[in-house]
This record gives structure tokens, C-alpha cells and sequence, in this order.
């Protein structure tokens, strides 16, 4: 079990939690045990992409119990991040996260919905990142653990991949960056939701083999650009006998920046 303090300073109690490290142990996270969205690759990869500098502020929509928020931290010493969850047990145990790993005063979680997140009437952030649900509704089968099924997957028909395209471009700043994550077959989709909201948009293929097709893509842009897209080499994730290639080690243990 583990404490965190709610909104209103009130401590409260988290169910059952595991501890996980990532970032070869430099990133010490609790997550729910048994249950809901798991911290992987893909949080990692995300922070990586993400092109926030020393005193930049970043958003990380739907931000889990912070596996991307504090890779970003760790990474980037001088940055602020503001995590925006739904799910109230994820965002008790991203505020647990905190004090773990050393980030009191630089990081803060809040309870709320993307669509009605709205801490002040302008644009505050430098940039933003997600790892949004990977399936629209209707379009899988829900886990029955309710919590895994809102992580994986939209479960109502109000939410889709371009609420959180367009949250993304309220909250950021002009010429701010947005960066997601998501399965390659979702790219027609991403593209089509970022529209003339930004531009100078860049597709950052993850292969999982030289030799395989690509399963997640990761893309970056910028509000109010007007470059054209293009699609970069990508990143190669293994070596034909499994191991990870050198730059994904890089990434995966060192921390580096893709």
C-alpha cells in the first residue's frame, strides 16, 4: 500500500502497489499491482522524443502514474512538468512518485479530464507529450478490469484521438511542441487530427528489427509552423539475436534523447 496527499492535502490511501525502475534504476516509480496500465518501452521513448530544455515547462496528457513524466525529469534537469490524469488511482500514485525521485517542486499532478483542463485562459506550456489509449471505442474489446480498459483503450464515444490533438494545441505555446505515441497503423489518423493546427511535423519510426515492419511511430510538431512534414530514419529497437541495438540502450539505460 502506499500514501499520497490529494488535491485538498488530505492524505489518502492507494491500493495495492509494485515498485518498478526504469532508466537502469535512475527512474523509481509505484504502479498498481496486477492491474491497469503498465510502464514500458513506449514511456520511455516518449520522454526521449519530448524537445524540452532547461526551464521549459511540459504537459504530459494522460500521464498514468508518471513513467514518461519522470523520465523527462531525469533527463532534463531543469524542467517543470504538470501531469494531467483522469483516473484518480494513477494520479495519487504520480503524486506518490514525487518525493521517490527526488522532484518535489518541479513536477505536479492533477485529477481532471484533458477536454476541461484549463489553468489559465492562455497557452502555458512549452510543449506537450502523450501516450494516449491506443484503440478507439468501439473499435476493440475492453478488458474487464475497468482500469486496463481506460488505459488501452477510449471507452466513451465523446473521446477520440483528436480530443487530444486539440487539447494538445490549446494548452501549448506558439511554435511549442507536441509529441505522441502510438501504433504505426494509427499514423493516417494522427496526421489527419493535427490538420493546419501544426506543422513542421516530423514521424520518427520504432522498428522493432531492421528487418521488420515499424509497430510504433512516434510524432513531434509544432504549433503555428508551417514546414513541411517529413519522416526521419528512425530507431531500430533490436539486433537480430534480441538484444537492443546500442542507440536504443542509450535511450533505455543512459537516458539519451532521440
Amino acid at each position: 500500500m502506499a500514501w499520497s496527499k490529494n488535491s485538498a492535502g488530505e492524505m489518502v490511501l492507494i491500493p495495492e502497489t509494485e515498485e518498478i525502475y526504469v532508466l537502469d534504476k535512475k527512474v523509481h516509480l509505484l504502479q498498481l499491482a496486477g492491474g491497469g496500465f503498465r510502464t514500458s518501452l513506449d514511456s520511455v521513448m516518449l520522454a526521449a522524443a519530448c524537445p524540452a530544455q532547461e526551464g521549459d515547462h511540459v504537459l504530459d496528457m494522460g500521464c498514468g502514474v508518471g513513467g514518461a513524466s519522470f523520465c523527462l525529469l531525469w533527463r532534463v534537469k531543469g524542467v517543470r512538468l504538470t501531469g494531467v490524469e483522469w483516473e484518480h488511482d494513477y494520479c495519487e500514485l504520480a503524486r506518490a512518485n514525487i518525493p521517490l525521485n527526488d522532484c518535489t517542486g518541479r513536477a505536479e499532478f492533477v485529477d481532471a479530464d484533458i477536454r476541461g483542463f484549463a489553468p489559465s485562459d492562455k497557452p502555458l506550456f512549452d510543449h506537450v507529450m502523450c501516450n494516449p489509449p491506443f484503440f478507439e471505442e468501439g473499435a476493440h474489446t475492453p478488458s474487464p478490469d475497468r482500469i486496463k480498459a481506460q488505459a488501452l483503450g477510449h471507452q466513451e464515444d465523446d473521446l477520440n484521438l483528436e480530443d487530444w490533438v486539440k487539447a494538445a494545441h490549446r494548452l501549448v505555446k506558439s511554435k511549442g511542441s507536441f509529441t505522441i505515441i502510438y501504433p504505426t497503423q494509427g499514423t493516417d489518423k494522427i496526421i489527419r487530427a493535427l490538420g493546419k493546427k501544426f506543422g513542421a511535423v516530423e514521424i520518427i519510426p520504432l522498428w522493432p528489427r531492421a528487418s521488420e515492419d515499424s509497430k510504433r511511430v512516434i510524432i513531434r510538431a509544432r504549433k503555428d509552423r508551417q514546414s513541411p512534414c517529413r519522416i526521419s530514419a528512425g530507431l531500430v529497437l533490436h539486433e537480430a539475436n534480441g538484444r537492443y541495438t546500442e542507440a536504443a540502450e542509450k535511450i533505455l539505460r543512459d537516458g539519451n534523447a532521440i
